[in-house]
């Protein structure tokens, strides 16, 4: 698109050709009222209120788009009437109930009744009855509904789970009299607002996977956390921007903060909010916030026990669930007392991303979510992204449904959230292990063949053969028929029967064998038959790539292959490539430690297993804060490092105490912010100099991006990987159900579940078990019990054992591989 100029209200404004209005006036600051629109998903012409004059003609800004020389006033004494109109309309019977409604203080309704003036009240309607629904998470009050259905586009724009839609009301049909007496877009609006309410798409019951962004987009208090309800005014929360701590997406969010109660001045979190025009969170984001640990004060016996530990100690095992500057705090212990410093997790992603450097040239990938989020065609290989970073899943559902894009998906597991996307997506379910035979495919589809190693050109070329297809065309035939008709005589007036034969052009359908190439690849991967035919279709028109590669490849037998290939794909493609760090902070860890392969004999765990242990869980020897208590920055899958702040004061003692006590000198663990490594990219900035905000044209201005490092390419040889590697037989994945991270969010009051093997419903049945049967999963790694549960976010028959709970050991019974052959057997 290319760039023009237009004017709104006289101020100049630069702009990209077919930007809507709305979004160009909120980029320079200019308001223009709106309810229903969302700036990331597609207008929906429900409110109406945006309505402006453009180029003397009256448009709705949220649905037409800038054009060069445009010229847009934002008020007019017709567009004040049908603004007041429109929002006398949305009053009418709503029900007065402010002083105890959840919303009251930042409510649009509210907003807008008094920026449009409305004093009095012209219209009336009797209202229709409608049962308040309690949707688990999320409560539903229809009496406060306006039917904006930013809940609905968000849904199936952004999220992807499509679970809303508008359903009858069942009200009284309007005075037709009225279409003549008032505003027409408030006679619209009113219209359509009287017959409609919202629903879930399949029935009664809400099925989604609870990231409750359509509470968080609800402009009233129709749509509220279940939790929150009645518990706070939104006046007297404190609200504290900080990064979520659960995935590697490290969403910006706000903890909302007040006094437990009037006998209790301790704080505490009620609820979550983000910025909702710029980013959307998960439910564990959202629901998963009270993982902190409390303490009554600072165990000095328990202290003095770890300082003793340390002496002893010859290993620091951690987990990745914990800050940069906590990080850089463990290097520096190695550096001084010769610790090895383990962290099973962050290593395989930092040896994955060597071999990666080496073969793209570069010390980081070149993309990340945003690109996503603007790609018209987006790959993911190596990530079941709905449970591993629902971000990633966001921006691919996004890319698909507002760019027009399309997209490939490879993952074993089936995923029916994914393949609703819409039609231009192919997902291809192949076997585990052939990871490496989906990556080789897109450097055979996309890979510059002039510039790939010609040794990589010849394998892929050894996957071709030429083939015969059938196919099926349309031909025009020459058909010669008979006719006989009747007609009169001139002379006499008499009819009658004259025959001729009449010729003409007759569609038919016929069979051709043609020559074709074969792509031995896409059998391999159990593509679609007609995956090529699909593929010129979807790739017609498409300018923007990304691609996205997860832990499947980093935590797999042939993860450094997969990783040359991984930097193939970077530098012979136009693929933006983004690699999904597994946990919180594994890409900072990654970075700023020098990890080690095994561990010694005596060994301290932080947030992991070790023989004296340091938990912000509060299961260890000596307790630690939770990432909801602390001050620090995260290195996040988009490069950026961001800062996060104390949502809930700490009383004990912190790594940084523990530092200290063992020769380092900090006075607060923020002091090592400007002290992170330059040369691995960070920036030396004091925390308080971060910023943490995005703009109204959407920009995000959180912390700082990385820089990334030159690295000497080095000659690069791949392997070829072994056709037959597809496994076979009962198997199990390493991966969470949705909302599940961590022992943090197992902690969360809202979402807090015991661990369970999850199935499809179809495997619940093949395996002849009923919900709740307790089964013994028995892997090369050992054996575990669990209760088993269906899911219905996953199909196929790979079983999914979790490792949220740290008492199942899965990165012990999962050392090698996310999938693992497996025995599964009642108890």
């Amino acid at each position: 698109m290319s760039d023009i100029t237009i004017k709104i209200d006289g101020k100049e404004c630069k702009t990209k050709e077919g930007e809507y209005i709305l979004n160009v006036a909120r980029a320079n600051d200019i308001f223009i009222p709106a309810i229903c629109y969302l700036t990331r998903c597609s207008p929906t012409l429900a409110c109406r209120i945006c309505l402006v004059e453009a180029d003397g003609k009256q448009v709705y800004a949220c649905n037409a788009k800038a054009k060069d020389g445009m010229e847009i006033t934002t008020l007019t004494e017709n567009i004040a009437a049908e603004r007041r109109a429109i929002m006398e309309v949305y009053d009418v019977n709503h029900p007065l109930e402010c002083g105890v409604c959840d919303q009251s203080g930042e409510c649009e309704l509210q907003n807008y009744t008094l920026e449009m003036g409305v004093d009095q009240q012209h219209y009336a309607i009797r209202d229709t009855h409608r049962v308040a629904q309690d949707w688990g998470l999320i409560h539903y009050d229809p009496a406060l509904c306006i039917v904006c259905e930013r809940c609905v586009t968000v849904c199936k724009d952004m999220i992807g789970d499509a679970a809303l839609k508008t359903v009858p009301r069942g009200g009284d049909p309007l005075d037709k009299e009225l279409k003549s007496e008032m505003p027409k877009d408030a006679y619209a609006m009113w219209n359509k607002l009287n017959k409609s309410l919202i629903g879930p798409t399949t029935g009664e019951t809400l099925e989604c996977t609870d990231c409750g962004e359509c509470i968080a987009v609800c402009p009233v208090g129709a749509l509220v956390s279940s939790d929150f309800q009645y518990t706070s005014n939104a006046w007297e929360l404190n609200s504290i921007p900080a990064a979520c701590a659960h995935c590697s997406a490290g969403c910006h969010l706000y903890y909302d903060v007040k006094h437990t109660s009037i006998d209790n001045p301790e704080p505490k979190i009620y609820r979550v909010k983000n910025e909702w025009n710029y980013v959307s969170l998960c439910g564990a984001g959202r629901f998963g916030y009270d993982f902190e640990n409390r303490t009554e004060g600072k165990d000095e016996a328990a202290f003095d026990k770890a300082i003793e530990a340390f002496k002893k100690a010859d290993t620091i095992r951690f987990s990745s669930v914990i800050t940069n500057e906590e990080a850089l705090i463990l290097q520096r212990l190695k550096e001084k007392h010769g610790y090895k410093l383990v962290n099973e997790d962050a290593r395989r992603f930092q040896k994955f991303m060597e071999t990666f450097s080496k073969t793209a040239g570069s010390t980081l990938y070149s993309g990340d979510l945003n690109d996503v989020h603007h790609s018209d065609f987006v790959v993911s290989i190596g990530s079941q992204l709905k449970s591993d970073n629902p971000r990633a899943r966001f921006a691919f559902n996004n890319a698909i449904k507002m760019n027009k894009g399309a997209g490939l998906y490879f993952h074993p597991v089936k995923d029916p959230v994914v393949e609703s996307f819409g039609k231009n997506l192919i997902c291809i379910n192949h076997k585990p292990g052939l990871e490496e035979a989906a990556m080789y495919l897109i450097l055979d589809l996309f890979g510059n063949k002039e510039t790939l190693p010609k040794e990589v050109v010849k394998y892929l070329a050894s996957f071709h053969k030429k083939g015969k297809k059938t196919i099926e065309e349309t031909i025009k035939e020459k058909v010669t028929e008979t006719v006989t008709k009747k007609v009169k005589d001139e002379e006499t007036g008499e009819e009658k029967e004259v025959t001729e034969e009449v010729t003409k052009m007759v569609p038919k359908k016929v069979k051709k064998e043609i020559n074709v190439d074969v792509n031995g690849l896409l059998d391999i991967l159990g593509a679609p038959e007609d995956f090529d035919d699909k593929m010129v279709k979807m790739l017609a028109k498409k300018e923007k790539f990304s691609i996205i590669l997860g832990e499947d490849l980093f935590d797999h037998p042939k993860a450094e292959n997969l990783a040359k290939l991984a930097g193939l794909i970077e530098q012979h493609t136009n693929f933006s490539v983004v690699i999904l760090p597994s946990k919180t902070n594994t890409l900072g860890v990654s970075l700023i430690c020098d990890l080690d392969d095994e561990a010694g004999d005596f060994v301290i765990g932080y947030n992991a297993k070790g023989d004296f242990v340091l938990s912000a869980s509060g299961e260890g020897d000596l307790d630690m804060p939770a990432l909801n208590q602390q001050e620090g920055t995260l290195t996040i899958a988009d490069k950026r490092v961001v800062p996060t702040n104390v949502a809930l004061g700490y009383k004990g003692y912190v790594l940084n105490d523990l530092g200290n006590a063992l020769g380092l000198e900090a006075r607060l663990t923020v002091d090592y912010t400007m002290a992170l490594p330059e040369e691995k990219g960070f920036k030396p900035l004091e925390f308080d100099d971060l910023p943490n905000h995005y703009t109204n044209s959407g920009e995000e201005v959180r912390g700082y991006r990385l820089e990334a490092k030159k690295v000497r390419r080095i000659k690069t040889t791949v392997e070829k990987f072994d056709k037959a590697s597809g496994m076979e037989g009962e198997i199990a994945y390493r991966c969470n159900p949705v909302l599940q991270f961590s022992e943090f969010t197992k902690r969360a009051h809202e979402i807090a579940t015991e661990a369970k093997l999850y199935v499809s419903p179809e495997k619940l049945e093949a395996l002849g078990l009923n919900e709740g049967d307790k089964v013994r999963i028995t892997l090369p790694g050992g054996t575990v019990e669990l209760p088993v549960q269906a899911d219905k976010f996953i199909g196929g028959e790979i079983v999914m054992v979790p490792d949220f709970d740290p008492d199942i050991e899965a990165g012990r019974l999962f050392a090698s591989n996310r999938f693992q052959n497996v025995n599964v057997e009642k108890v």
